[in-house]
């Protein structure tokens, strides 16, 4: 009897191991310099017809907000669901390693839970800051600004950093996103061929500077009907503070070293942004093409972002370094399949939210030190609110975003020496900073102490 009793223990156990289901893998990809710019988001200039797929697959958040905008400093936080503070994640070269070492990152995190976890090209700015990935993979290019051109590889070869844009007619794997695309679906393969559960980060470098994409995507838009932003000129009433010099621009050979850009320049950046989006959607469409195929993406999480926005001449400035809502935007797209369809949500995410938001999407316990929020409460009811507040710095500016208030102050010895208020419900392009108007003086203060007591939460 005894025996028998053993014996039917095991078979229950056995039975109920294979009932389970299988972990959920993870596709995680990350678009640099990507503002919501997007059909998706309402905007009718970019055509980004995969894109548009994957939010009609999913759930997209119409207000996420990276935590700081710089590429190397936005990427530590987020993978380690750490925030930045004045001393920790502060530039593009920040490190995972030198700020945050001891704290189990996304990617330790599932290789931790028996996943295959692979990297490939940018998802940490810096080469090798995170131990845990099974293959950290980078294309190879001739240089780091993937010039095709012969003037412009002429030009780097003198020394020179070429033109800010590229339109020639190559294929798109010619490019080192085409490659990526292409290398991720062979990693997918690979992972189905091992039946092993993935966190698979894939990172798309355009359309980060310079804007070089194949010709055919230059083709897709009409230069005649490119126009500039309506909030172009710097907005009188703001703190010089909230400006800068677009240095990361500057450097290209048709951008002059200081002053505006002329409108013809301004137009041909922004044509050369637009195609290298759609050049990047088209690998993401073979990316999510590849995984579906293979009848993997049923039990795959797909999380799409950028890792900040991008100013585009808005408020006269360009590129991201800034406290303005151009510059801390992001898309934010979750897709699965135990989720709402063609969904969207007003819920506020931060980028510091999506370490937690994959824990428990992957029935996973969070770790302790993680300072985000998860986001599957408002990824299965995305018509409530969940979250009205986000907090992002960019140097020594610091904004608290309440509801439809985006509040910045800039301190100086532990006092405020420059402020801005906006108010996205009637101005949306942030052009009357009301932050000296006696109307909105409770407001600010309110705001202000806000600001002060999120900070003493996370330092």
């Amino acid at each position: 009897m005894k025996q028998l009793f053993i014996f039917f223990l095991l078979f229950s156990a056995a039975v109920g191991s294979q009932n389970q289901p299988p972990p959920k893998n993870v596709l995680f990809v990350m678009v640099d310099d990507l503002r919501p710019e997007l059909s998706l988001y309402g905007q009718n200039q970019i055509i980004s017809p995969n894109i548009d797929a994957l939010g009609a697959s999913g759930v997209t958040f119409d207000r996420a907000y990276c935590n700081v905008p710089v590429c190397g400093a936005s990427r530590a936080s987020l993978l380690t669901g750490i925030r930045p503070t004045a001393n920790r994640f502060l530039n593009y070269y920040s490190r995972i390693k030198k700020d945050m070492p001891d704290v189990v990152n996304m990617a330790q995190y599932f290789k931790d839970r028996g996943y295959s976890t692979v990297s490939n090209n940018k998802i940490t700015h810096i080469k090798n800051d995170i131990d845990a990935w099974d293959d950290e993979w980078y294309p190879q290019a001739k240089t780091w600004r993937n010039y095709l051109s012969e003037e412009n590889l002429l030009l780097e070869a003198s020394n020179k950093a070429g033109y800010a844009y590229e339109n020639i007619d190559v294929p798109d794997a010619a490019y080192i996103d085409g490659q990526t695309a292409l290398k991720s679906v062979e990693d997918l393969k690979q992972f189905k061929a091992d039946g092993k559960p993935f966190f698979l980060a894939v990172g798309f470098v355009k359309p980060h500077l310079p804007f070089n994409a194949p010709k055919k995507y230059w083709d897709l838009y009409d230069p005649n009907s490119i126009t500039l932003p309506e909030n172009s000129p710097f907005p009188e009433s703001a703190p010089q503070r909230a400006n800068h010099k677009w240095g990361e621009l500057r450097s290209y050979i048709d951008i002059p070293k200081s002053g505006p850009v002329s409108d013809a320049i301004a137009k041909k950046l922004i044509h050369g942004y637009y195609a290298s989006v759609s050049y990047v959607d088209a690998q993401i469409g073979v990316l999510i093409n590849g995984l579906t195929e293979l009848g993997l993406r049923e039990n795959t999480v797909i999380v799409l972002v950028g890792d900040h926005g991008w100013s585009l001449s808005d408020h006269g400035l360009w590129a991201k370094h800034s406290n303005f809502e151009v510059a801390l935007q992001v898309p934010l797209i979750i897709s699965d399949s135990g989720l709402p369809k063609a969904a969207r949500t007003n819920s506020i995410a931060e980028l510091v939210d999506i370490y937690p938001t994959l824990c428990e999407l992957t029935a996973g316990e969070s770790p302790t030190h993680l300072q985000g929020s998860s986001l599957v409460s408002a990824l299965k009811s995305p018509d409530k609110l969940f979250k009205n507040k986000a907090l992002a710095r960019w140097q020594k500016g610091e904004t608290l975003i309440v509801d439809q208030m985006f509040y910045t102050e800039w301190q100086r010895k532990g006092k405020v020496v420059s402020k801005m208020l906006y108010n996205h419900e009637t101005d949306p392009n942030e052009t009357i900073n009301l932050a000296n108007d006696p109307a909105y003086l409770s407001i600010v203060k309110a705001l202000s102490q806000q600001l002060k007591q999120f900070k003493t939460t996370f330092n």
